[in-house]
């Protein structure tokens, strides 16, 4: 059993990055141009701004295991914890072939912001081994996995540091870690990682919480607009748990989806794909290169395609100087985790496209996993109408936060985020001082 039977398929290089500016396909130096925009534009303490410039703790780890020919690998791994002063670290663990440290760091940075963006008690971490899950065996995967854990639980722990899912890993793969850790420590721990299965802790509504998440938000923008969401068509770029259960979410509240992509293909049906039936044929088939029911279309230029919302739930530097300018969309809703560059922003914004940022748009993930973390530690889990409530009222929130530091500081939305989060982080990490 090949563990792309569970697990995202990699995505495949961009042919465009080459092409790309350092700074631009860099993922720590957008990062760090993303707080020097927002620290200058509010004038925040130099001192606190360099105390963000570096992360607290970053660990690189050996990852030697056993493969089931018999023969040993030895994998690299990382685990980066860029701050704690609002609680501890929090942030997923993801296995692809091009993770790299520069990556890692950055979305430990982005994880900061974002629980400072939606006000949850936690700083920012990130993880990642550098492997191809889909040449691996279900067998393999597991063994990676645990001896990965084994490595990073010197740092990691429910009042330290809480992983969770991200590309390429999943609830089996949560309930792998917990599993180590707790045979590690002695006792079981289930509120050292999120995102696992109901029955080893996880929380209700998880699964579907980024995805709810992305929906929450964009209802609120184009009502602030002064539009409504079931006369507008959209894009989803990727399939995976974000975008599935977004389109899925969407489509039942009456949007029309009119194209989706994921890392083998794309389709396109001006009329509206039939959601219902494209998830059953995706799981059937394991991806919808084959769907028969709409127009197949390229992967390399799905961001171009006409729409009035996209919604890029893949990876990172989707969106770049190289095709900012052919985006069709008047809205922006970032799904994945710094899918546009910072000059790719300038560009949208000239034309007047409208972008919920990744640290607000994608946060119902991080959110829920807080209600599991929360649920774990007490022993006592709610309903899901209790979870999917509490998310829309701290999601509905925070953008209306947002949006109301946009319209004040006649700002774009990325650095309205940036700032609300910003501020929060600031304050904290001034009353606490430096030690000693």
């Amino acid at each position: 059993m090949k563990t792309q039977e569970i697990l995202q398929t990699p995505k495949k290089e961009s042919k465009s990055d080459s092409h790309l500016g350092n700074s631009e396909s860099n993922p720590w130096q957008q990062a760090m141009a993303q707080l020097d925009r927002a620290a200058t534009k509010m004038k925040i303490d130099p001192l606190v701004v360099e105390r963000l410039r570096h992360c607290k703790r970053i660990l690189t780890v050996s990852v030697p295991i056993k493969m089931d020919d018999g023969s040993f690998k030895v994998f690299e791994g990382y685990r980066v914890q860029h701050n704690i002063d609002r609680g501890p670290a929090k942030g997923g663990i993801r296995y692809h072939p091009q993770v790299s440290l520069d990556e890692v760091k950055a979305l430990s940075f982005w994880m900061t912001m974002k629980c400072a963006v939606v006000n949850l008690p936690y700083g920012g971490a990130k993880g990642g081994i550098i492997c191809d899950p889909s040449k691996m065996s279900l067998g393999e995967l597991e063994r990676l996995t645990r001896r990965y854990t084994s490595e990073i639980s010197i740092i990691i722990g429910p009042d330290k540091d809480i992983p969770a899912p991200d590309v390429n890993t999943n609830d089996q793969v949560m309930s792998w870690i917990m599993d180590t850790y707790s045979m590690t420590i002695g006792y079981s721990c289930p509120g050292v990682v999120t995102g696992k299965p109901i029955e080893a802790g996880g929380s209700l509504g998880r699964k579907e919480a980024t995805g709810r998440g992305v929906f929450y938000v964009t209802r609120e923008l184009v009502k602030a607009q002064g539009k409504d969401l079931k006369n507008m068509t959209i894009a989803i770029q990727g399939f995976g748990n974000v975008g599935s259960n977004a389109a899925k979410i969407f489509h039942e509240n009456g949007s029309k989806i009119v194209a989706v992509s994921d890392v083998n293909g794309g389709l396109y049906d001006e009329k509206g794909l039939d959601i219902p039936d494209l998830i059953k044929y995706a799981a059937e088939h394991k991806g919808f290169a084959s769907y028969p029911k709409a127009k197949a279309i390229s992967t390399d230029t799905f961001v171009e395609v006409p729409c009035d919302i996209l919604i890029p739930a893949a990876m990172e530097n989707q969106i770049t100087s190289l095709n900012a300018a052919r985006v069709k969309a008047k809205y922006i809703v970032e799904g994945a985790n710094g899918p546009t560059s910072g000059e790719a922003d300038r560009i949208l914004h000239e034309k007047g496209v409208w972008v919920i940022p990744d640290i607000l748009a994608n946060a119902g993930g991080v959110t829920v996993s807080y209600f599991e973390w929360v649920q774990d530690i007490q022993a006592y889990f709610w309903n899901e109408d209790d979870v999917n409530h509490r998310l829309q009222d701290i999601i509905t929130k925070a953008f209306k936060e947002i949006y109301a530091m946009a319209q004040k500081e006649n700002v774009d939305l990325r650095l309205a985020a940036f700032m609300v989060g910003l501020n929060r982080l600031a304050k904290t990490v001034k009353l606490r001082g430096t030690f000693p």
